[in-house]
Order: structure tokens, then C-alpha cells, then sequence
């Protein structure tokens, strides 16, 4: 589950989950603003399913899932600011690491991902069924991604997303 995640993808798709989770200073703007709905969105659901401890173990999760889906669906629409934004702690880890930044690795692992999985990560969803979780980490192995191309984890690795400040970001 560590910096393998995204292996099929090469280097480019690995550094991608280790190093987007919120080190990248372009995206660090974007973050914070992106940040401020999720995080409204999770705490006002959290108090009206207050009373059911499983339903707000949930919550914190749909949050995560639905930012890695956006990730999904930004790495299949090669949107470079979107995926470094979510991975940008994976980046910096990556980056200080010497892979280089995130703006510069995102286009060559788009450019490994075949034409088929950018199309099915589009729309690529997440089983919360198959997730584990707490309420600050979520691991989310890729046989749960469901999409049209069947993606295992050899082509798309775990990835592990971590609640920072009220955003949660792809740390590895």
C-alpha cells in the first residue's frame, strides 16, 4: 500500500498517489479553497447522523471516496492541476524523493495510461464496501475502483488518502 500505488502506470502513475496528497505549492491555493466545501459538506453531515456511530464512522469516508473519485476522474481527463492538487502530499513525498514535480510527472504518466482507462477513469467509482477506514485514513485498494476496464493492482495499486486539516488528499 505504500509508493506502489498505481504501478501499471509506471513511475509516473505511482508518484502520482505518493506524491499528490498536498505538497505541491502551486496547489496548495486550490487546496484550501477546494478544501472549505468538503469539509462543510462532511461536518454538517456528521451532527444530523450523530446518533448512529456507524453512519458517522461512514460519512468522514464518503468524503474521501468522493475526492479520490474526482482524482480518478481528473488523471482519465489528464487534468494536471486537479490530480496534483488531490495527490499533492504523494507528489512532494515523490518530488523530494527526486522524481521531479508533480506539474512535470502527471503528463508522463498520462501519457502510459492507455486510451481505454483514461476513458473508464472518467467515471470510475470506488466500492465503499471494499474500503477500510478510520477517521482520518482510508485505504482503498484498487479492486474496489469500479470502472468499463477492470483495473487491478498491478495496473492501479492501492491508495491510501489521509484527512489534513479538513481536506483529504492521496498521501500514498
Amino acid at each position: 500500500m505504500s509508493t506502489r500505488a498505481l504501478p501499471l502506470y509506471v513511475t509516473g502513475f505511482a508518484l502520482l498517489v505518493a506524491g499528490c496528497s498536498g505538497g505541491g505549492i502551486p496547489s496548495a491555493a486550490p487546496t484550501s479553497s477546494a478544501a472549505t466545501p468538503p469539509a462543510a459538506t462532511t461536518s454538517a453531515a456528521l451532527p444530523s447522523t450523530s446518533t448512529q456511530a456507524t453512519s458517522s464512522t461512514k460519512k468522514p469516508a464518503a468524503g474521501a471516496v468522493e475526492r479520490y473519485e474526482t482524482f480518478l476522474h481528473a488523471v482519465g481527463n489528464q487534468d494536471v492541476t486537479t490530480a496534483c492538487e488531490i495527490a499533492g502530499p504523494a507528489a512532494k513525498k515523490a518530488e523530494d524523493e527526486g522524481i521531479g514535480p508533480c506539474e512535470t510527472t502527471f503528463p508522463m504518466t498520462f501519457a502510459m495510461i492507455s486510451p481505454a482507462q483514461r476513458k473508464a477513469l472518467q467515471s470510475a467509482t470506488v466500492d465503499r464496501a471494499r474500503i477500510t477506514e478510520t477517521s482520518t485514513k482510508v485505504d482503498i485498494p484498487a479492486k474496489a475502483v469500479k470502472a468499463a476496464v477492470k483495473f487491478t493492482d498491478s495496473d492501479l495499486g492501492d491508495a491510501v488518502l489521509e484527512l489534513r486539516n479538513g481536506t483529504w488528499y492521496v498521501t500514498d
